[in-house]
């Protein structure tokens, strides 16, 4: 039995990546406090999978914050008039949601101090991504480093820990990683335009990255399509 005393705050989105993140900071014997975020999305299958996860993974606590980066635009995940790819193009893509990863981060730091909790886990991948700027180790880095400057139990001493365990594996070593830790993938949502059952458009961007994972992984694809 794994002592969970040590507190982690995790961030949850419900996709594939977060779900595995999960499993890591569970295995590796953290008490996990899941943090999702209803921010203005294109969709909430997503968020209803993070529900899914939390219970499935029996997390300590589980919050969804609501934001509103829908109100600031300029990402098609937050604004139905900007379409969603479905071609991989160079560059960072029209998905790519302004500061997100800094404003989630920023939260989770702001409810690990509550908690007294030094780290804070999040599913950002710096190979198999789209280019986000904020799924790099520079951000990461940068970010831990604010945290202890930013925050009264940082100026106190405290140190905290911005974990990011996948951020130099293939989206098929995330799944294989996953699978044997007990993830059940089948309970995530990826795409970024699911419908209301979160069945997935088999054409985005997020959808060819996992799809392809899931084949390099040598692992049945769970993942339910609209048109299949």
């Amino acid at each position: 039995m794994k002592d969970l005393t040590r507190k982690a705050v995790v961030l949850l989105s419900g996709g594939l990546d977060s779900a595995t993140v999960l499993a890591i900071a569970r295995q590796q014997g953290y008490a996990c406090h899941a943090l999702s975020f209803d921010y203005g999305q294109r969709h909430n299958a997503e968020l209803q999978a993070s529900c899914r996860l939390a219970g499935a993974m029996k997390v300590v606590d589980h919050k969804i914050l609501c934001l509103d980066l829908g109100g600031i635009g300029g990402s098609a995940l937050t604004d139905t008039a900007i379409a969603v790819p479905e071609q991989l193009a160079d560059g960072i893509p029209v998905t790519y949601v302004p500061a997100r990863n800094t404003v989630f981060l920023s939260l989770a730091l702001a409810w690990a101090e509550v908690l007294e909790a030094r780290d804070i886990f999040i599913g950002v991948n710096a190979v198999d991504y789209s280019g986000y700027p904020d799924c790099r180790p520079e951000f990461i880095q940068a970010f831990e480093q604010l945290a202890h400057v930013a925050t009264k139990a940082g100026v106190e001493g405290a140190q905290f820990h911005i974990q990011a365990p996948l951020i130099k594996m293939s989206k098929a070593e995330i799944i294989r990683t996953g699978a044997k830790l007990g993830v059940n993938y089948a309970l995530t949502v990826s795409c970024y335009q699911a419908d209301e059952q979160g069945r997935a458009c088999g054409k985005c961007d997020s959808c060819h990255l996992r799809a392809q994972g899931f084949a390099e992984a040598e692992i049945a694809d769970p993942t339910p399509y609209r048109n299949a």
